[in-house]
């Protein structure tokens, strides 16, 4: 598997679409954090849920997810995915997106390259091991992330 890109502008200026599912029942989020490597001698993507984001039961209940990119034209759409949950409106409807079958899970038309996961591994980030102002700054609240590690078993563009 061959695959080129920016990663760090990718996810932290362009941000990418988090889905987990089956075509009956998913949800999709946006993400800004999120990483590209190897672990065990497989190609992984990293991806962070906040424990109280409606996509995170979601990644809970599947063993695929996607991690999808998207042309800069999208970047409104993704901002309205990430900031609306899926408990309260209707994201593929109010998204515009289309929905397609990636693999074992889910993703979008209008993605520019979807990446198709199986998850290997889930760990809570522990605040006692970050530096206090980030744990400071970023759960003051304690609504935690999990950080989910999957194998990225197909690149679809």
């Amino acid at each position: 598997m061959d695959f080129t890109m920016d990663i760090f502008g990718q996810f932290d200026k362009k941000w990418a679409l988090l889905t987990a599912g089956k075509e009956d029942s998913f949800n999709t989020m946006t993400i800004s954090w999120g990483g590209l490597g190897t672990i065990w001698n497989k190609p992984v993507a990293t991806v962070y849920v906040r424990q109280s984001r409606y996509t995170h039961d979601f990644m809970d209940g599947n063993e695929y997810f996607t991690v999808s990119f998207y042309p800069e034209s999208c970047k409104k759409v993704l901002g309205v995915l990430g900031s609306r949950s899926g408990r309260d409106i209707d994201k593929m409807t109010d998204s515009g997106l289309t929905a397609v079958k990636a693999g074992e899970s889910m993703s979008f038309k209008e993605a520019e390259v979807t990446l198709v996961c199986r998850k290997l591994y889930k760990q809570t980030l522990l605040k006692e091991n970050m530096p206090a102002d980030v744990a400071d700054a970023m759960y003051a609240d304690n609504d935690l992330h999990d950080m989910y590690i999957g194998e990225v078993v197909d690149i679809i563009r």
